[in-house]
């Protein structure tokens, strides 16, 4: 077990940031299959023209398999740091509980949420979580982080994926979308531990 740091933390995972945090550290997004996706489909191309058996679909399968290979170890990696640098900074860390499946069925999202390995991240926060002794709290999906204010409470009826800076009409307080989830995710993943 790591030593206490008497610190808690709220993660709001996202397409445009990777995750924010409570403390208001943004993790960027790293884009693995963006950066190569070129390659990727040169090799693919390549693979498609070759005969069925033929050596040299082999060879074109092999370096297309390493290609692919290179984005998931640079992924996994990247999710390595992220994780365990999370689990080192605060004893308690509250998450999402996000359908991924569900999201993945979004056609113009799917690619660059599977290239987030948000499932992953889940995965790896909670076997480091009991390692290290730490809590990891996951929340309700369908709690609305991101249409209440932070500051006041106010839940606004409606706020559309677009918007990513709203000001509250009760209180005045202006806030970024993502920063303003994960306050609200760490309030409630406080009160959830609270009362278990």
């Amino acid at each position: 077990p790591l030593e206490e740091t008497d610190h808690a933390v709220g993660v709001d995972l996202g397409v445009t940031n990777f995750a924010v945090t409570s403390d208001g550290d943004k993790i960027a997004n790293p884009r693995h299959l963006d950066r190569r996706a070129r390659s990727l489909s040169r090799y693919q191309r390549r693979l498609a023209r070759c005969r069925k058996g033929s050596v040299n679909r082999a060879k074109a399968a092999a370096k297309a398999a390493r290609a692919h290979r290179k984005v998931r170890d640079a992924r996994r990696d990247f999710l390595h740091r992220a994780t365990t640098g999370l689990v080192r900074s605060a004893d308690t860390i509250v998450i999402e509980d996000l359908n991924v499946a569900g999201m993945v069925h979004n056609r113009r999202l799917a690619r660059a949420i599977s290239d987030r390995g948000w499932g992953e991240y889940r995965r790896q926060l909670e076997y480091k979580c009991q390692r290290a002794g730490r809590e990891l709290v996951v929340l309700d999906r369908w709690y609305p982080s991101s249409k209440t204010c932070s500051a006041c409470g106010h839940l606004l009826a409606e706020l559309s994926l677009g918007t990513r800076r709203w000001t509250c009409p009760d209180c005045g307080a202006q806030h970024d979308r993502d920063l303003n989830a994960a306050k609200n995710i760490l309030a409630a993943g406080l009160a959830v531990a609270r009362g278990s």
